[in-house]
């Protein structure tokens, strides 16, 4: 999977539905992510636009659409139509598009904005922005995580087998994203 470099420009997630798509972008740097107002969904082709006109305005380089897989991992209806509207995005953005595990952020999302105390019609109005904010910020952190440990890995020089830099766990298990998978 290939992510952002640290000067890579702003990135735009999508937290993909049949009525609204939440939407954030990132800060120039690629450190955090900010909540953009939610799009409400009307024809294919002005939804395509408009977020043509977002990447145009944000000068967005790349584009992450969460993918609702199920709790085990596995595809769902949800990430199909997510795949098609994809390829559509690529199609029409001509900038990478990538999926990426959205599991739970609306969960995540709709629990924060409880707390808050926010009102039912307040809330159902913000948790597609909030839950593309967080999927957002996640993916913004995991590859600054990543390019810290690249950077760690090249300072120390190779590392002994079975280090956490060669992939291999200490009991020899595949390291990476954590699929949520029983094993």
């Amino acid at each position: 999977m290939s992510g952002p470099s640290a000067s890579s420009g702003r990135i735009l997630a999508i937290d993909f539905g049949m009525k609204r798509m939440g939407l954030a972008v990132s800060d120039a740097l690629g450190i955090t992510a900010q909540g953009l107002p939610t799009l409400e969904r009307t024809r294919m082709a002005d939804d395509l636009g408009r977020i043509r006109e977002l990447t145009e305005e944000y000068s967005v380089e790349r584009v992450i659409l969460g993918n609702p897989v199920g709790h085990s991992g596995n595809p769902t209806g949800m990430s199909e139509r997510v795949a098609e509207f994809a390829e559509k995005l690529r199609h029409r953005l001509g900038c990478p598009v990538e999926l990426w595990d959205e599991r739970l952020t609306s969960v995540e999302a709709g629990r924060m904005l409880r707390q808050s105390g926010m009102g039912i019609e307040k809330r159902k109005r913000a948790v597609d922005r909030v839950a593309a904010t967080l999927l957002l910020q996640a993916y913004l952190d995991y590859h600054a995580s990543e390019r810290a440990r690249s950077r760690k890995s090249e300072e120390s020089g190779p590392e002994a087998p079975g280090s956490a830099e060669d992939g291999q766990g200490v009991d020899g298990r595949t390291g990476g994203v954590d699929s949520g998978a029983d094993e």
